[in-house]
Formats: structure tokens, C-alpha cells, sequence
């Protein structure tokens, strides 16, 4: 059942431009909502009501509770938000909520205070885990790429995972600052996903945006680590723009998102060639999808739904991919690979793939990273890779691998 209505209150921001963001950034503890975009910054606190879980689609959920909380509050409809995360499982319930206060403010990477470093905080003697062991992944590639070869499916992501404890709770505040400074212009997020529980992380791929009519998708497939060497570091983005094995992997996403859209769309734009986006730690073959909307009715969720998960985060055929997912991967995803995000009760919203994360529960932090595998794929190459992707939040809580 939906949780009763309390009014919310929509708090404003501070009234000039230099430090709203990062006021927001400063202001998050645990239990808070935090989501920060290249388009703006969202800061829920408190809950007014939960999205519940039950066998009807989300979308429909989603709809009921923002509808339900903006007639409670005669609030125009950008300014009733719901903001929270979808696991990977379409079977496991998602953690949205509309929150009891809302603050907004302008993105982050416009914001000149965040170029300041974050504050020291105290350090952590990290014992790290690997869940499975790098040398299990790699063989759990070399199996899945010789499935491939042989027909059964085109292409699977497998992950793994760091378990990282200290003896102590983790410091998310100082966790969080550190992600958005590293990437202000990314994806930043600390929402809560159950009780005493939060994911936090830093991704770069928005899955998709809704503003009015024009929608947009930012697939990205086909990754190399970055290098502190300039020369090496350009060497290696003309390596991947040039990379058959990375560029068909991309053109197998983008298809797919091509499809998924398509019947939304009086207009869908797709380029011929993907272009390249960095991380501080990682160089990603991205596509930039935009197109315009046939029934102004559809949400930013619909159309999120309709793409997740992606073959970036899943595979092809999806069905099949989820259970060899399953049949490899010795742990639950929960919301990795699903999406964070938010959206008001007008449609408009965006949602990420929840990627460069970790879920922080007690004094345990675990972390994810993935690597799509194809039938050119390499175990040394993926555990590489994905090696790289868990450096974004290695060096965010001070531990390394």
C-alpha cells in the first residue's frame, strides 16, 4: 500500500548562482536524496510517501504517488518530484520516494566552488575483498566468450565486486563530495535503496532525459582505461574510436536503444559514428540519441522502462544474458545496473545507469564494476577494465586495489 501523505515543502535555493550547488552537495547526510546532473541539482530530505511495489507497472505507480502528493499541495507539477533508484531485477522493489522537502539548484559543473578540493577526512586502514577473486572473473570471461563463439548468445556483461570494510561506517558525506569534485560534469547520487542502506557513486551514462516533447539517450558502450601520460592517454582514445571488437559492441547497444525508442518518437535522431566521453579514470564510446515525442503524455520513467536494462548492462538476447548473469555472478546486483534518478509529476525527468557505484550498509561498503563481454573479449583485458572503473571510488575513500 502506498504510504499515507504528509505535505511537502519545496525549500528554495540560495538565491545566487556561486555556491547554490554546492551548498546542496554540503548540506546531504545519510537518508537524504541526492541527485546532481549536468542540468541541475536535486536535494530531497524527509519522505511524503514511497513508491509501493506490487505487481502493477511501475510507471503506473509512479503516477499514482505524484499525482496523489501534488493535489495534496496545489504545487504546479515541476515542482512535485519523485527520486530514487530501480534494481537490476524487474522482480526486486524500487527505492523512489517523494520527498517531504525539495531543494534545487543549477548543475554542479556550473557551479566554480566545486573546483575546491573536499575536506580531509579521517583515513581508514580498508581490508578489500574481491568478490569473486580476479583470477575467477577472468575465467568466468574466458567461458562466457567462448559461448558466444559458439552461438549460444551475443554478448553478456559480468561484473564483480569489492567488499571494503574498516572497522567503522564510512564517512558518505565526505564520500559524496569527493565523487562530484572528481566529475562534476557526471552523474552524481547518494539515495537510499532500505533500511540503514545507501547507493552512492558517480556514473557517466544517462540512460535517458525527458524535457517536454524532446527526449534524450546517451548510450555508452566500449571503454578503455585512461593514462596520467598525455600522449599514452590520446593514443588510447584513438585505440578504442578505432577498435572493431569496441565499436561493434557500441553499434549492438545503440540498435537497441534505437528500437526501444522508436515507437515513442515522431523523430529520432541516431548518429552513424559514436563519438568518445571521458571519466578522470575511464575513455567510453558514446552515442547522443535525441528525438521528439509522438504523445506528450509519455514520462521520462516510460521511457526509461522501455530501455532498461540495456545490452550495455545486460547483453543480448536480454533474457537469456540475465540468466547466464545469474550463472556466473556469486552475489546480488540490487541496484547496480539498475537506474537512479528522478522525475516531476509533469513527465519531465532524467534517469542514469546506475554504474561507478557502491551500496554502503554498516561498516560494509561494496562496489561494482562491470565489463561487457563478446566473443573477441579477453579475460585480461576485461578484468583490466574493470580495474579501472572501481578507481573512481577507490580513490574517493582512499583504499586501492
Amino acid at each position: 500500500m502506498t504510504a499515507p501523505l504528509r505535505e511537502p515543502m519545496v525549500l528554495p535555493a540560495p538565491p545566487a548562482t556561486l555556491g547554490a550547488a554546492t551548498a546542496l552537495l554540503d548540506s546531504y547526510r545519510p537518508g537524504d536524496r541526492f541527485v546532481a546532473t549536468p542540468r541541475r541539482t536535486l536535494l530531497g530530505e524527509g519522505v511524503v510517501a514511497e513508491v509501493p511495489h506490487d505487481a502493477r507497472p511501475l510507471t503506473e505507480r509512479v503516477r499514482e504517488v505524484l499525482t496523489a502528493a501534488r493535489d495534496l499541495t496545489g504545487d504546479d507539477a515541476a515542482g512535485t518530484v519523485v527520486l530514487g533508484s530501480v534494481p537490476f531485477s524487474p522482480d526486486a522493489p524500487p527505492a523512489l520516494a517523494v520527498p517531504a522537502a525539495l531543494r534545487t539548484a543549477p548543475a554542479l559543473r556550473e557551479d566554480p566552488l566545486i573546483a575546491l578540493p573536499a575536506p580531509e577526512g579521517p583515513r581508514h586502514a580498508w581490508q578489500v575483498r574481491e568478490v569473486p577473486s580476479a583470477a575467477e572473473y577472468g575465467r568466468a570471461v574466458t567461458d562466457a566468450a567462448a559461448r558466444i563463439r559458439a552461438g549460444e548468445f551475443d554478448k553478456v556483461v559480468l561484473a564483480r565486486t569489492l567488499e571494503l570494510t574498516s572497522g567503522r561506517e564510512p564517512d558518505l558525506p565526505l564520500m559524496l563530495r569527493r565523487l562530484a569534485r572528481r566529475d562534476p560534469g557526471g552523474y552524481t547520487f547518494a539515495v537510499p535503496t532500505g533500511p540503514a542502506r545507501t547507493l552512492i557513486g558517480a556514473s557517466p551514462e544517462l540512460l535517458v532525459s525527458r524535457r517536454g516533447t524532446t527526449l534524450v539517450a546517451n548510450p555508452l558502450a566500449g571503454s578503455l582505461p585512461r593514462s596520467a601520460d598525455l600522449a599514452e592517454d590520446v593514443r588510447r582514445a584513438n585505440t578504442l574510436l578505432e577498435s572493431p571488437k569496441d565499436l561493434h559492441e557500441h553499434a549492438v547497444v545503440v540498435e537497441a536503444v534505437r528500437a526501444a525508442l522508436a515507437p515513442f518518437c515522431t523523430r529520432l535522431d541516431v548518429p552513424e559514428r559514436p563519438t568518445l566521453v571521458n571519466t578522470a579514470a575511464m575513455w567510453h564510446l558514446s552515442t547522443t540519441v535525441t528525438g521528439e515525442l509522438a504523445d506528450p503524455g509519455t514520462t521520462a520513467l516510460d521511457l526509461a522502462s522501455a530501455l532498461h536494462p540495456t545490452p550495455a548492462v545486460c547483453g543480448t538476447p536480454t533474457g537469456l544474458a540475465r540468466e547466464v548473469i545469474a550463472g556466473y555472478e556469486p552475489f546480488d546486483r540490487g541496484a547496480y545496473t539498475g537506474m537512479v534518478g528522478w522525475q516531476d509529476a509533469s513527465g519531465d525527468g532524467e534517469w542514469v545507469v546506475t554504474i561507478r557505484c557502491a551500496e554502503a550498509e554498516g561498516a560494509l561498503l561494496r562496489l561494482f564494476a562491470g565489463a561487457g563481454i563478446v566473443g573477441a573479449s579477453s579475460a585480461e583485458a576485461e578484468t583490466a577494465e574493470t580495474a579501472a572503473k572501481f578507481r573512481t571510488f577507490l580513490i574517493a575513500v582512499g583504499a586501492s586495489l
